[in-house]
């Protein structure tokens, strides 16, 4: 009985996700930049959950202990709104692209749905498969630096397409050798977030730039990885 109510536990945290979602969804459709700043605290606070909802459920044992509820399957509804269609709802409402071009945010929706449902989405050495649709992390970027809409757009479409390209990215909530720093860096980022969050419109430049480093950093990894892998099979 204790084992059961713990792991019940467990999927009640990660279903506040869904309150997060539900939150981020009316800031949204409000549409003004106060309400806008707090729809991005929200998505901090899902990714937070989502980080560290599997390591809880593992240890409550969540799959042995409630056999008929899939607690994986809870998440990726969670994920694919927290992570996707409300992040890109987002980009159109705050108009980051034009009118002209806002059937092209069509293009990120269907290929993140792609990727959600491919088998394979996360591999069984730890990472996941092509890009993973971190479109809460691009949704914050373009609305904080405002890029021309020409750079906006072509952004957008070339995380897109990534969705397809059989690239590992870093699964960092599970171990790996890449794993520490990658979370102790991403702890950083983290805080850098809640500070231009807290701070917003007095923010200064800079710090918009310096945290972008992260995101950075774990491109050019996850690629480097991915590159060192196909050389040694060619």
């Amino acid at each position: 009985m204790r084992d059961a109510v713990l792991a019940w536990c467990v999927h009640a945290y990660t279903a506040l996700g869904l309150a997060c979602a539900a939150g981020m969804a009316v800031l949204i459709v409000r549409g003004d930049d106060p309400s806008f700043r707090l729809a991005f605290a929200l998505m901090i606070l899902a990714t937070a959950i989502d980080a560290t909802d599997g390591w809880l459920a593992r240890r409550a044992r969540v799959g042995e202990v409630l056999p008929r509820f899939d607690g994986r399957r809870l998440d990726d509804i969670i994920d694919f709104q927290t992570y996707t269609s409300l992040p890109l709802l987002l980009i159109w409402r705050a108009g980051l692209v034009p009118d002209a071009w806002e059937a092209w945010l069509i293009a990120p929706l269907v290929a993140s749905a792609y990727g959600f449902c491919q088998a394979d989405a996360k591999t069984d050495d730890d990472f996941f498969l092509g890009f993973p649709s971190y479109w809460n992390v691009v949704a914050f970027y373009l609305y904080v630096l405002r890029l021309p809409h020409p750079w906006t757009l072509a952004l957008v479409l070339v995380l897109a397409f990534l969705t397809f390209v059989p690239t590992r990215y870093l699964y960092t909530s599970r171990a790996g050798r890449w794993s520490i720093p990658t979370n102790v860096a991403g702890a950083a980022w983290a805080v850098a977030l809640v500070v231009i969050l807290w701070q917003w419109s007095e923010t200064p430049g800079w710090l918009p730039l310096l945290s972008l480093s992260f995101p950075v950093y774990y491109m050019v990894l996850s690629w480097s990885i991915s590159l060192g892998r196909w050389r040694r099979t060619a």
